[in-house]
């Protein structure tokens, strides 16, 4: 015998997958809300940018170090400070996600952005790894540091993307103030 389906013909279905679909709103109204209310999006707000002049930094010493040879120690700390701001962006990225779209990561809105993040932190722990665990040559672990930098930016890329995007949906909700 067929299962009767739970939804009768013409019946209005609610819910994120509704109001979010391809093509469709980065955040429901509630998750709009919540996003504006979370202390964690102004946290995230101060790490992201913290985060790049770190990530730029860093390049310059990675660069020098493999392009003369010199100044190795001075790129190793500065790619484990790159990597402790990576995770600190990504944990508290994770409650932000909790807080606006009850998932800890891989929220439909973000989920992209989320597995390119996965790439981005193997990398840079891999790097960690070789660094102390003392495996491969000093070149063989700045070309690591330059692959984690290089999905770093595709990363940045696909948040700024997003920002506009909210921005953009933002100025057009009901809710906005027009300027």
């Amino acid at each position: 015998m067929d299962q009767a389906s739970p939804v009768e013909p013409g019946t209005k279905v609610h819910g994120a997958s509704h109001e979010r679909g391809r093509g469709r709103a980065l955040y429901t109204a509630d998750e709009r809300r919540r996003r504006d209310e979370s202390v964690w999006t102004i946290v995230q707000g101060v790490l992201a940018p913290l985060q790049f002049l770190v990530f730029l930094v860093s390049l310059g010493l990675v660069v020098r170090t493999l392009t003369t040879g010199e100044g190795a120690f001075a790129a190793d700390v500065s790619i484990v400070i790159k990597t402790l701001v990576l995770y600190t962006i990504m944990i508290t990225g994770s409650i932000w996600e909790k807080v606006v779209f009850g998932k800890w990561l891989f929220a439909e809105s973000f989920f992209w952005e989320d597995v390119v993040s996965m790439l981005v932190l193997a990398l840079h722990t891999l790097y960690l790894v070789m660094l102390f665990g003392e495996y491969g040559t000093l070149e063989q672990r700045m070309l690591v540091a330059l692959a984690a930098y290089s999905s770093y930016v595709v990363n940045a890329a696909q948040f700024l993307w997003k920002l506009r995007m909210a921005r953009l949906e933002g100025a057009k909700s009901p809710e906005a103030v027009a300027a």
